[in-house]
This record gives C-alpha cells, structure tokens and sequence, in this order.
C-alpha cells in the first residue's frame, strides 16, 4: 500500500465525495416527497401556497379576535350571578314561603324579584338595579342579603 500524498489527497476527495453523494440524495427525496405531497410543480409554487395559507390563517385569526372581544364585551351585560333568599316576613305564616330572587350581571346590575306570600294571597315585587344599589327604590335588607349572596353561574369564576 502506497503512503505517497496523492494517495491520501484522493481518499479525502473521495470521502468528501460520498459525503456529499449522501446528502444530495436525501435532499433529492425529501424535496421529492415535498413535491408530491404538496402536488406542485416546483417548491416556489408550494412555498407561496404555505404564504397564502398563512396569511388567511392570520385573517382569520384577526376576525376570531374581534369577534371574541365583542362577544366578551356583550356578555358583561347578561345576567351572570343569581341570588335566592327564602324567608318568613310575618310572624303569623308558616315557613319560608316567601322569597327574593336577584338577577345581576358582573357589575351588580340587574333585578331584585320579591315574593311575599301571606295568608290572603302572594304579591310580586320587581326593583331595578344598577351597580347594586337600587334605582327608583331602596333595597330592603333581604333584598341586599341576596344580592350579597348572588353567585357566578358558570364555576370558572
């Protein structure tokens, strides 16, 4: 075996050769495997369909934004906390008959239902609310127990 430079000068080219035999075929089969996935005649034309596609994913995902904040902005006025209080408000009925039903968004802001039962009949009351204090007339001490007691309907909050 010959140990003269050129012998050494030509198993370097020849490595260096394999080496870059190698990877010129893997690349040659992925760039063929992106090609038929992609079905497009060359790698330009799929690259400007993933910017196509990217760019209406970040349309989209604009519109879902907005779309979003508005619905979170609408629903700060739907009822969001219910509060029940049972009681007997005359000494000469029987039981918690009678009761108070408070319906609020996330402000307080809503209404106070009142049922008074008594013996001749039930009465209906309804008092606005807004930021729980009561608008056209004073909340009664029931009333604020069950506004204080008005629980988020959805458990997350």
């Amino acid at each position: 075996m010959s140990t003269s430079p050129e012998f050494f000068i030509f198993i370097v080219f020849f490595l260096w050769f394999l080496i870059l035999t190698f990877l010129f075929i893997r690349f040659y089969f992925y760039y063929m495997k992106l090609i038929r996935k992609g079905k497009k005649e060359s790698v330009l034309e799929l690259l400007d369909d993933v910017i196509r596609a990217e760019e209406n994913n970040r349309k989209s995902l604009d519109q879902l934004r907005l779309s979003h904040d508005k619905l979170e902005k609408s629903s700060l006025s739907h009822i969001q906390k219910v509060g029940l209080i049972r009681f007997n408000p005359f000494k000469d009925t029987g039981g918690d008959q009678s009761f108070i039903l408070a319906l609020v968004d996330a402000e307080n802001t809503g209404v106070v239902i009142s049922s008074l039962h008594t013996r001749t009949g039930t009465r209906w009351y309804a008092k606005g609310i807004v930021r729980g204090k009561g608008v056209e007339h004073e909340l009664s001490r029931e009333e604020e127990k069950a506004l204080a007691g008005a629980k988020f309907l959805s458990s997350n909050e």
